[in-house]
């Protein structure tokens, strides 16, 4: 560091004396010599006093020169002492003194070293004119040296209120008699208006005991004061609380905010307290203490602190030492900042995060969300249930990394319209893979994720398995194909009983009448495949109608004698046979036999498309036999087969292994539902070539009932004796002209007045002129007022039968005659009103038959009875 330029002057003044002193020594010294020599004294001058006197002057120089080198040399450590600001109130006074005794008495020679002083330098009267200043006090108040000298010190500066200083006439007395002062004082400059801070020394000047003046010595501390100023400000209006604490802990100073944190009235109150005593937990209070003499500070670590009121308060604490030369502690400071707010804020977003851990652990839909590459950055825990995987193992994945590629594409377009803005939400379904292998149909609705600037950084998607929802949707569409296929059977099957019935009797009163053997054979092969039209007829309305399902003991032999008839035309152009021998004393199963035989129905059907897939004609082979208690049926194919890996999922809705157009996957999963409703089981197994199915159901309980006619009784097909037929009378109500006819001719012939009528109306009439003694009602006749629907069965017996009382005749037998199958329901209505049913198509005799038993019974109307041709 380069030494101050006054210090400088002061070298070159001791110099250049000491140089003119040798000098002159050496001069002396040199006349001294010449002096000496004898021919100086031969001179006619008197010299030889001259070396004495040489003796004085280097006497008197040296004197001289040592005097000066004093004041050098005192005037050197004055100003190093101003330099380093080491000039205390007490030993100041003799040493300005001396300064001003040097300018005195060298004034013109020690001007330069005094204006080189960065501190000012100034002496004024009593008065407060100015007597003496440097170049720096001049430069300060902007005025030059000799128009500051005998002018007031009040023109150039002034005290503000509150300045640091008294009234000069309050210190004046006070100075006069300590003769000294020293503190800051605040002036501001008249020149420029602005406040100056400065560091003052003044002391008294006197003259013969009186005090005339006062010197001063000024430095400008406005930087330092600003500084501190700034500091302290800081230091008070800090949010986060602020010490400084004594080696031993013990807090010397803290700013406001540390002061309402512990909850002390006043910074007073917390003065003196340590900080070991405000720790909660004083293990770690000794543990904070340690690492700061281990390493000299704290790094920022949660403390709880007890407030004066005893609450606790956590914060975070940091903290750091000074040491001295020695390395011991001598002070402490610290920072606690308040984590009450903070810690509030943690709960806050921990309940959050915890309320949304919760929901998405909740909802049974997966959400997903993908950055700008498309990767999968988080998935709900819902997809280890929807698609096998875990959250872990999906992150990280593409978008379409496990999709169907027929989907992929989609998926890709839609989410480069959402990340580009094209769209602002979108919905897509698309097919996945499970993590065991099976497909999966997602429908997902995708939005987009902005940043904070508003810019597009990912996507958020949630994604619902509607794979069961569409395969309801498909099996509900199917099942309404199915009824409406099913309804226009039952109507042709239905349209088809009338001209059956009508065949059926012209051919069996023929074949009775006539005594032509070759035509009476004829008219019994015409008769035979007529029967065999209506069973056909019969199964088919029942298979595509069935009525409400009721169980009663069945036959399974004769059951699936009659499916194998019904599908044995397909069966037969297909080059595929049956290979079936009917047990004998089958026991009856507890079913419904109409559910039953949709389910064998199946079983031969997909043994059928089985051998179809792989060859031109194969074999069915069907085995039914009993196991103590329970009957089994077996359908074995030489067809395709079934996988192993597919096994498990045969039974499942809309699972089907037939190419597109063969089969709806149905089949199988409904005849697993109606045998397990039947409290069966079915079972398939693949052969080496081909499929084995085991239906197995349990005995039943009760008597049996022959399954061809699934109705509740049966009608004897034998003729009945004609005697109670003979001289009865019936009434024929149908709309179809044919079956008036065969029944006005075939009951006729057994002795029988009968009468037809078309409509309700003739009916009536006819009933209400005539006596009947049995009446023969169509139960599904049209009604003249309503082309589409037909007269309610039991508004029109009962109009009937009150026209065929009205003459006071006994009630007529009343039966029904119909070609649909009976709904359960219906036959509860109708069975309250004591009504019978024959089932078209039907023969003559068996019509007779079931005439002659109800006249046997003797009963007009307590009991309905079903008789089934």
């Amino acid at each position: 560091m380069p030494r101050p330029l006054h210090l400088d002057v002061l070298a070159r003044r001791e110099r250049s004396l000491w140089r003119t002193a040798i000098l002159l020594l050496a001069v002396l010294a040199l006349g001294f010599a010449f002096a000496s020599r004898p021919w100086i004294r031969n001179l006619p001058y008197n010299l030889e006093a001259l070396p004495a006197g040489l003796v004085v002057l280097v006497v008197l120089f040296g004197i001289y020169a040592w005097v000066k080198s004093r004041e050098i040399a005192e005037l050197r450590g004055l100003v190093r002492g101003i330099e380093q600001g080491k000039i205390t109130a007490a030993a100041s006074e003799k040493q300005l003194g001396q300064l001003f005794s040097l300018i005195t008495r060298s004034q013109q020679g020690y001007r330069d070293l005094i204006d080189t002083f960065d501190d000012l330098l100034f002496s004024f009267s009593l008065e407060g004119e100015i007597l003496a200043a440097n170049r720096s006090f001049a430069d300060l108040l902007g005025k030059p040296f000799p128009e500051l000298i005998g002018r007031p010190l009040s023109h150039y500066v002034e005290l503000p209120q509150g300045g640091g200083l008294e009234s000069a006439e309050q210190l004046l007395p006070r100075f006069l008699e300590r003769r000294q002062w020293s503190g800051v004082v605040c002036v501001r400059l008249k020149k420029e208006g602005s406040l100056r801070y400065f560091d003052c020394v003044f002391h008294a000047m006197v003259r013969e005991g009186a005090v005339y003046g006062i010197s001063a010595l000024a430095r400008d501390i406005t930087v330092e004061r600003q500084s501190e100023a700034r500091f302290t400000e800081l230091f008070e209006t800090l949010q986060e609380g602020v010490y400084v604490a004594e080696a031993d802990g013990r807090i010397l100073d803290a700013n406001p905010a540390l002061v309402r944190l512990l909850g002390y009235a006043s910074k007073d109150q917390l003065l003196g307290v340590a900080i070991a005593d405000l720790y909660c937990d004083p293990a770690l209070s000794r543990r904070d203490r340690d690492e700061l003499e281990r390493e000299g500070f704290n790094r920022g670590h949660e403390i709880a602190l007890r407030r004066r009121d005893g609450a606790v308060v956590t914060g975070l604490h940091s903290a750091s030492v000074i040491r001295n030369e020695s390395g011991q502690i001598v002070r402490c400071h610290g920072t606690v900042a308040d984590l009450t707010q903070h810690k509030k804020m943690e709960r806050s977003i921990q309940r959050e995060r915890e309320f949304a851990r919760r929901l998405m652990d909740s909802l049974p839909d997966l959400v997903y969300v993908l950055d700008r590459e498309a990767r999968y950055t988080f998935a709900s825990p819902s997809i280890q249930e929807t698609l096998g995987y875990t959250p872990e193992e999906v992150v990280g994945m593409h978008l379409g990394e496990r999709s169907d590629p027929e989907d992929r594409g989609a998926m890709l377009s839609l989410f480069e319209d959402i990340m580009v803005g094209r769209v602002t939400q979108g919905t897509i379904e698309y097919r996945t893979r499970h993590k065991n292998g099976d497909w999966r149909l997602m429908r997902t609705c995708v939005r987009p994720i902005a940043d904070a600037d508003g810019q597009i950084e990912g996507v958020i998607a949630s994604a619902r398995d509607v794979t069961e929802q569409r395969r309801l949707e498909q099996q509900l569409v199917q099942t309404e194909r199915l009824a409406a296929m099913g309804q226009m059977i039952a109507g042709v099957a239905h349209e088809l009983n009338n001209p059956l019935t009508a065949i059926l009797g012209v051919t069996e009163l023929l074949r009775d009448s006539t005594a032509d053997d070759s035509l009476k054979r004829q008219l019994d092969l015409a008769y035979r495949q007529a029967r065999r039209a209506a069973h056909i007829v019969q199964s088919l309305l029942a298979f595509s109608r069935p009525a409400t399902p009721q169980k009663a003991l069945v036959n399974l032999a004769d059951l699936l004698q009659r499916t194998l008839q019904l599908h044995e035309y397909a069966l037969r152009t297909n080059n595929i046979s049956v290979e079936y021998v009917p047990p004998k004393d089958l026991p009856p199963v507890l079913g419904d036999a109409n559910q039953l035989m949709q389910v064998f129905l199946n079983l031969i059907v997909n043994a059928e498309q089985a051998i179809r897939e792989v060859r031109d004609r194969g074999t069915i082979r069907v085995r039914l036999e009993s196991h103590g208690d329970s009957v089994c049926l077996s359908v074995e194919d030489d067809g395709v087969g079934i996988r192993r890996e597919v096994l498990p999922k045969i039974f499942d809705p809309f699972f089907t292994t037939k190419r597109p157009g063969r089969g709806t996957g149905l089949g199988l999963s409904i005849s697993m539902a109606i045998v397990r409703e039947h409290n069966g089981n079915i079972v398939a197994s693949p052969l080496p070539n081909g499929t084995l199915v085991t239906v197995t159901l349990p005995v039943g309980k009760l008597a049996p009932v022959v399954a061809e006619d699934s109705t509740p009784a049966k009608v004897r097909a034998a003729d009945t004796p004609a005697s109670p037929l003979e001289g009865r009378s019936v009434l024929v109500l149908d709309d179809e002209e044919g079956i008036r006819e065969l029944i006005e001719d075939g009951l006729t012939a057994r002795s029988m007045s009968v009468r037809g009528a078309a409509t309700a109306e003739d009916a009536i009439a006819l009933a209400r002129d005539t006596t009947f003694d049995v009446i023969l009602c169509d139960l599904n006749l049209k009604d003249a007022q309503n082309a589409s629907g037909t007269i309610p069965p039991e508004g029109l017996r009962r109009r009937l039968l009150e026209a065929a009382s009205a003459h006071g005749s006994a009630q007529p037998l009343f039966f029904f005659m119909t070609g649909d199958l009976v709904d359960a329901a219906l036959m509860e209505r109708l069975a309250l009103g004591g009504n019978r049913i024959i089932q078209k198509p039907f023969r003559i005799s068996e019509l007779a038959a079931a005439l002659a038993d109800a006249f046997h019974a003797g009963v007009s109307g307590n009991r309905t009875e079903t008789f089934v041709g």
